[in-house]
C-alpha cells in the first residue's frame, strides 16, 4: 500500500519546497490536488514545461513521488459550454501528470444531483472523448462519488465504473464521504472487489445520527450536503470496520489522508494521520 498525502493544508508552501516539507512529514507520496499555480479548481492547468521541470528536480531531490494527480472539472456539467472546456482543461491535465512521470488520476463525477440523468449523459459524451486519451497515455483513473454529485450512492458508484468497462478507470473509496455513501464500508469496498484501488482516509460525523440532528443546517430543508474531514479519531469512521476489510480483500492500492479541518495545525494533523493508519495495518496485518 503507498500512503499518500493530499498536501492542500499546505498550498501556500511554494511548490518546489513542498516536497521536502512532505519527506519531513514522514511521506513518500504525494496527491496532487488543485493548487492555484499549478492546477486550479475547474480552470485551465497553469503549469508550464519549467515548473513541471522544476517541481520533479525537487520531488527527486527530497525522495518524493508523485503517486496521484487529482484535478476537478466539470467534465459532467448540464451546460454543454462548461462540459467542453472540461473536456480540454482535463486533455491538458492529462498531459501534465505525463510530464511529472506520474500515471495514475483520480477524481470526482462532477455533476448535479437535481439534473442527475442529464449529468450522466454528459459525462459519458465526455468519456467518449477522454478514454482514448488515458489508453494512449497509460493513465489510469480512479472514480468517487461525492456529496451533491449526480452519484452520491457507493454501490450505485461502482455499478457506475463497473459500466466504462474499461481496466483504466477504477474505483476511489473516500472514507469521509462513508455515511452519504449508505455508511456500509464493508459492503461497498466488498461490492467493488477487484475495482477498489484508491483510498481517501480522513474521519467525518454521520449527518444521520441523532434524528439527522448530528449537525444543523439552516435553513431547514437545505438541500446542502454537509461532512468533514477530519483526523481519525475525531469523527465517527468505523476504521477497524475500514481497516478490517481492506485486509480482507487484499488491498495494496494508494492510500492518500486527506484531512482538510486543521490548517492551523497541518504539520501536527498530517504526521497524526500517517501514524495512526500505520497503527491500524499493524493491527490487521498489513503494511
Amino acid at each position: 500500500m503507498k500512503i499518500a498525502l493530499d498536501p492542500y493544508m499546505l498550498r501556500q508552501v511554494p511548490l518546489t519546497e513542498l516536497p521536502g516539507v512532505v519527506a519531513d512529514l514522514d511521506y513518500q507520496y504525494i496527491e496532487l490536488s488543485p493548487r492555484d499555480d499549478f492546477l486550479p479548481f475547474f480552470l485551465h492547468p497553469r503549469a508550464d514545461k519549467a515548473t513541471i521541470a522544476g517541481f520533479r528536480k525537487a520531488l527527486g531531490a527530497a525522495g518524493v513521488e508523485v503517486s496521484s494527480v487529482l484535478p476537478l472539472y466539470r467534465w459532467s456539467s448540464p451546460d454543454e459550454d462548461e462540459r467542453q472546456a472540461a473536456v480540454r482543461y482535463w486533455e491538458r491535465a492529462i498531459q501534465v501528470t505525463v510530464d511529472l512521470g506520474c500515471q495514475v488520476m483520480n477524481s470526482e463525477f462532477s455533476g448535479r444531483p437535481e439534473a442527475a440523468a442529464a449529468s450522466e449523459a454528459q459525462f459519458w459524451r465526455s468519456m467518449e472523448r477522454l478514454l482514448p486519451v488515458f489508453e494512449r497515455e497509460g493513465v489510469q483513473l480512479r472514480l468517487e462519488p461525492h456529496p451533491d454529485d449526480f452519484v452520491e450512492d457507493g454501490r450505485a458508484a461502482v455499478e457506475l465504473v463497473r459500466g466504462i468497462d474499461n481496466e483504466a478507470v477504477s474505483f476511489l473509496y473516500c472514507a469521509p464521504h462513508t455515511f452519504h455513501m449508505g455508511g456500509d464500508i464493508a459492503g461497498i469496498m466488498r461490492y467493488a472487489g477487484p475495482l477498489l484501488t484508491h483510498l481517501h482516509i480522513a474521519d467525518s460525523f454521520d449527518h444521520r445520527g441523532s434524528s439527522g440532528l448530528r449537525y444543523i443546517v439552516n435553513p431547514p430543508g437545505s438541500p446542502a450536503r454537509v461532512h468533514q474531514h477530519l483526523d481519525i479519531g475525531q469523527g465517527e469512521v468505523d476504521w477497524d470496520g475500514f481497516f478490517g476489510t481492506l485486509s480482507e480483500l487484499r488491498f495494496d492500492g494508494i492510500a492518500t489522508v486527506c484531512v482538510f479541518a486543521w490548517e492551523e495545525r497541518a504539520h501536527d494533523s498530517s504526521t497524526h494521520n500517517r501514524e495512526r493508519i500505520q497503527q491500524y495495518l499493524t493491527k490487521f496485518g498489513g503494511s
